[in-house]
């Protein structure tokens, strides 16, 4: 398959996904596009600034796709192409990009905390630990 027809189809399915999935997200998680963030709410210029929408589009576009140009091209030499690629769509779709948005809505459900913190809120401190050790982080 010609490389810049892969690549129009891999764009084709990210603009799809973006439109249609992300619009399907925000109304069955009932986000309302009227309410003020906590960067607007707690604005201090220091923790809490409130940015452009791109600017935070590229950051959550580079945390989901940073990892692709290192993943993608051991999978494709172990499994080929097709499976990779497939792989960093769907997964990107389906899996990070979901839960990108999830962190982010649950960050801003819970007045910008971080993850840690929103565990910390609903299960405790002893949940918050765990957490953390389970993503490799020992801040205690």
């Amino acid at each position: 398959m010609n490389g810049l027809l892969l690549l129009a189809i891999a764009a084709i399915v990210l603009i799809l996904a973006y439109l249609l999935y992300g619009r399907y997200l925000v109304r069955t998680w009932g986000i309302d596009a009227t309410a003020k963030t906590p960067a607007v709410e707690k604005e201090d210029g220091v923790d809490y600034v409130p940015s452009n929408k791109w600017e935070v589009f590229t950051h959550q576009f580079s945390s989901i796709a940073g990892a692709g140009p290192v993943t993608g091209p051991v999978m494709a030499l172990v499994w080929g192409w097709l499976p990779a690629v497939l792989w960093i769509l769907i997964g990107g779709v389906f899996f990070g990009a979901v839960q990108d948005f999830g962190a982010l809505y649950a960050s801003v459900k819970s007045e910008g905390k971080s993850i840690g913190g929103i565990i910390e809120e609903y299960i405790g401190k002893t949940g918050r630990r765990l957490f953390f050790l389970f993503v490799g982080y020992l801040p205690f």
